[in-house]
């Protein structure tokens, strides 16, 4: 018993000797690694890096075994596979840790700093506000004709590889143009168009599917496709469904659905050129006089 309390009293004693020596630098040191590794534990839940990482813990059970049982091949051969450790690591996680760096890439804090860096002048505004208009503009069109378009707005993530499979246009962005390459009988219609400030760069680009196993049946290539840029940069895509002349927006790896021409013009404009003060006045007006509901149902 009194060895159990003097064991009690030395572990408390440490415990206060450490506290009293921890600083602010220790807990932010502490507070790195957490977010480190729950990010790590996260995004090996949500893909097929679980799967190995099963694998890898297997092998290391095994190795603590033969090492314990004297199996000397076993033993040898785990010990040489356990040792070029990281290496294996990086080239059997080279998806998910490609992933998890594009994330860090377009998360808000570095999407923050670039732009306190790098400020929008007014030619650039212009010009994007000039590349929403005729992308609106076109989906209409495009949504009563019922034809198919994928518009992918570039950001931060320059896409010069999704380019390169397309043809480059480099043309001012009308809705007339924009409609006309999703015509059904145009040659580029079946790829999707980047915009690169403020302009139509290329069409009859590829883009990559989604590697998201739980995406609805009901979604067809051209959504899928509109995930998967969105998954792998910071790019904002415009879709329009052939079957159902449905607009819908993915960003971030999440598609929202059901879009017309108000709401979409509100989502691009918050999106590409942040609040638009001139739009939230007008807003705020409309609210008062009790016209903003009326409008928005009209605009469906």
């Amino acid at each position: 018993m009194e060895s159990a309390m003097e064991y009690i009293s030395q572990t408390g004693q440490l415990i206060l000797s450490l506290a009293r020596e921890f600083t602010l630098k220790d807990a932010l040191d502490v507070a790195i690694v957490t977010v480190l590794l729950y990010s790590v534990i996260k995004l090996v839940r949500e893909t097929r890096a679980g799967q190995l990482v099963k694998g890898i813990i297997l092998l290391v059970v095994l190795f603590v075994i033969s090492s314990e049982m004297d199996l000397l091949m076993l033993n040898a051969i785990l010990r040489a596979f356990l040792q070029s450790g990281i290496a294996i690591v990086v080239i059997l996680f080279q998806p998910e840790i490609r992933k998890a760096l594009e994330q860090v890439g377009h998360s808000k804090v570095a999407q923050s700093l670039v732009s306190a860096v790098a400020v929008k002048d007014r030619e650039d505004r212009a010009k994007t506000r000039k590349a929403i208009e005729g992308v609106v503009d076109a989906t209409q069109i495009l949504q009563q004709l019922r034809m198919g378009a994928l518009i992918v707005f570039e950001r931060q993530t320059k896409l010069g590889e999704i380019v390169a499979t397309g043809t480059v246009v480099e043309a001012a962005p009308s809705s007339q143009l924009i409609a006309n390459i999703f015509f059904n009988k145009a040659p580029l219609h079946d790829g999707a168009m980047i915009i690169r400030e403020g302009q139509v760069y290329a069409a009859g680009c590829i883009l990559p599917l989604t590697s998201n196993e739980n995406v609805s049946a009901e979604l067809g290539t051209r959504h899928r496709a509109a995930l998967g840029i969105s998954e792998n940069s910071d790019a904002l895509v415009v879709v329009v469904s052939e079957e159902t002349g449905q607009i819908s927006i993915a960003s971030e790896g999440k598609l929202t659905r059901n879009y017309n021409r108000v709401t979409l013009r509100e989502v691009l404009e918050r999106e590409l050129m942040g609040a638009s003060e001139e739009a939230s006045n007008g807003k705020r007006i409309l609210g008062k006089l009790g016209f903003g509901d009326r409008a928005a149902r009209k605009g469906e």
